[in-house]
């Protein structure tokens, strides 16, 4: 086990040890919230291109992932009150603790993307697929208002796949040539700044 998979191990489980009164209080407002599950569940694109089960906090009503992948501004009308607040602060990004545990996902790593915008990769951007995906990257610090940028773009799919797309995986790609456990933990240092900022 090299000293990544430890540091993920160790602290997944005391992240959720940790954070268990937050998950209780979040369970509480989704139920009073708005009807549908806890957790939020979409097939992603990990390691070696094989396929996994991310997990979130719902933070939508159900369903509303038919409607398009992409998430719009921070007003989209599919997006519960209390999924607002959590999306806000990344806190129905927690579960991926799980992933991390199940050796899934690691902390620091390229975003995992859903099938559908993998599939538009070419041969040099598929080389993002050959570590761990994270919860946080580079990328994921740049974008941190992404939906608040997609909500700009006369067209947004277009805007995400052709400008974000290319970006992020150009970010990644020199984190994969260039990345230890000190670069690591200087990732999730600006991650957890970024959100303090908010």
């Amino acid at each position: 086990m090299n000293a990544k998979r430890v540091f993920d191990v160790v602290f997944s489980l005391g992240g959720m040890l940790f954070l268990s009164p937050l998950f209780i209080v979040v369970v509480i407002l989704l139920k009073l919230d708005s009807r549908g599950s806890i957790f939020y569940k979409q097939i992603r694109v990990g390691l070696n291109q094989k396929n996994f089960e991310l997990i979130k906090f719902r933070t939508m009503y159900t369903d509303s992932d038919r409607a398009g992948l992409l998430t719009i501004g921070d007003h989209d009308s599919r997006i519960t009150r209390v999924g607002c607040w959590l999306r806000k602060y990344k806190i129905d990004e927690l579960p991926q603790l799980i992933n991390i545990l199940k050796g899934e996902m690691s902390f620091v790593g390229p975003r995992p993307e859903v099938l559908k915008y993998v599939a538009l990769y070419d041969a040099s951007q598929i080389k993002v697929l050959s570590v761990k995906p994270g919860i946080t990257d580079w990328a994921s610090i740049q974008y941190i208002d992404e939906n608040q940028l997609l909500a700009t773009a006369e067209d947004p799919e277009s805007f995400y796949i052709n400008t974000i797309i290319p970006s992020k995986i150009t970010q990644n790609l020199k984190y994969i040539d260039h990345h230890n456990i000190w670069v690591d933990l200087k990732i999730i240092s600006y991650t957890l700044k970024s959100i303090i900022r908010r």
